[in-house]
């Protein structure tokens, strides 16, 4: 496996004004960015880096030499900071420089497709002498994905960092996993955030989000609420472990109740969200998210938990109560293509991933749709593996296929915001956040079955 840490360069003087960087080289870290730059150092300090790559505009620069100069492994501290031409920002020449409000005004079309239709944005601009077309969002995901055949092969089984920049890292996310350009708004990256990604080959073959935008270790508990926000925040929440998680046996609709340790992960993910404002809270029916609700909510006393049959665990049929190597054995081949193809299978006498779609994500849309009727802004939903991985397939626009490429550990967060409603497209603002578990960067939970 190798695995691919993501930054982006901390805050910079064009991000405090509001403006539109780019390509532009003239933005440099603010103090803070300076100071968040080397929160993330110390973050990453005990993780041994084979290499060190970033943008080669100062603001990414910057950030990766205050990160490298606190990392304390041999390996971190050896590997040489170097700049990669495939990591520049997304190049926007006709909107660099210039105050977002005056692009608004000035591009006020062009910039309702840059914020409705990524993919679509066109700028003419001149070169040598010509006049070309420039799509911007497509560019930048070619960019990546040259970045990523050219990088992948040279770091099998190894750890490398990249600091990049919002646009070069969401592109560089998309194009690991398949999210198309027109999901470019889609995924959001924070100054100095941290998102780690595991490919266990080249571009193309299976690869896993493990985690997406952490901001934790800059003292944010979840990233902050886009500006002009008027619609739901949803924080998805896998249940506790159970004893049949630690086991790796198939549990699905067996209602298997927390064990000690998932108790104190509940625990723990309350305390992470106590100070966040919980409007509502739904849970699955069953035992083991709807424990771990509860626990959660004894930080929020006033808010009811309302349950929802739609959110329950896949049915694994026959599978359900084995080990792995018991439906091995019982069911041959099925496993692996469990792993490798999974909306393939039928769980024999159980369900497909086509019926945990259907279910998860009709009940997903009524609870936002409920929500934002009743102007209930923040909610809390507690659900399982498949049915979470389901969902963030659905909220990303793919397929069930790519099912395996996002982790959900025992206790984990994702915070998933509809900023403009049902009308426009939901934002992943932050994947399987486990800092409160493992105190680390990293996703340290028991893997275990589903």
């Amino acid at each position: 496996m190798t695995r691919v840490i993501i930054v982006r360069h901390g805050q910079s003087t064009y991000n405090t004004e509001r403006r539109i960087q780019g390509r532009t080289d003239v933005s440099t870290l603010t103090e803070k960015g300076r100071s968040d730059a080397s929160k993330v150092g110390k973050a990453l300090s005990n993780i041994s880096f084979n290499a060190i790559y970033c943008s080669p505009l100062q603001r990414a620069k910057q950030t990766a030499e205050i990160i490298h100069s606190e990392l304390t492994s041999d390996a971190g501290k050896s590997a040489v900071v170097q700049t990669s031409d495939q990591l520049l920002e997304i190049d926007l020449p006709l909107w660099e420089a210039m105050l977002t409000t005056e692009v608004e005004q000035q591009f006020a079309e062009d910039y309702r497709i840059w914020h409705e239709r990524p993919d679509e944005l066109k700028m003419l601009v001149n070169k040598a002498g010509e006049t070309q077309e420039h799509f911007p969002v497509l560019t930048l995901y070619e960019q990546a994905r040259q970045f990523w055949q050219e990088i992948l092969p040279h770091h099998q089984g190894e750890t490398i960092l990249i600091v990049g920049h919002n646009g070069i890292n969401r592109a560089l996310i998309s194009t690991a996993l398949g999210i198309h350009p027109s999901r470019y708004h889609s995924l959001q990256q924070s100054n100095c955030c941290i998102s780690v990604l595991n490919f266990s080959g080249g571009l193309g073959e299976p690869v896993q989000l493990e985690s997406m935008n952490q901001t934790q270790h800059m003292g944010e508990t979840l990233p902050s609420l886009r500006p002009h926000h008027q619609g739901v925040r949803l924080l998805l929440v896998r249940h506790g472990e159970t004893q049949w998680n630690r086991e790796t046996r198939f549990q699905g609709q067996i209602d298997v109740p927390l064990n000690d340790n998932g108790r104190q992960q509940a625990q723990k993910a309350g305390e992470f969200l106590q100070n966040v404002a919980i409007d509502f809270a739904v849970s699955s029916t069953m035992a083991r998210p709807k424990e771990t609700a509860e626990i959660i909510l004894q930080h929020h006393p006033d808010v009811n938990l309302e349950l929802q049959a739609g959110l329950r665990e896949i049915s694994h049929g026959l599978w359900e109560g084995k080990l792995e190597v018991e439906i091995d054995q019982e069911f041959p081949g099925e496993l692996h293509l469990w792993r490798t193809a999974p909306a393939t299978v039928q769980m024999p006498e159980g369900e497909n991933l086509q019926q945990v779609w259907e279910r998860s994500t009709a009940t997903w849309q009524a609870i936002v749709e409920s929500a934002l009727a009743n102007q209930r802004q923040t909610g809390l939903i507690v659900a399982h593996d498949a049915t979470n991985k389901t969902l963030l397939c659905h909220i990303l626009g793919l397929p069930a296929d790519n099912f395996w490429n996002f982790r959900q550990g025992n206790g984990a967060v994702s915070v998933i915001d509809y900023p403009a409603g049902l009308n426009g497209l939901p934002v992943l603002q932050a994947m399987n956040i486990t800092s409160h578990l493992s105190g680390g960067v990293l996703d340290k939970t028991a893997a275990g079955a589903l």
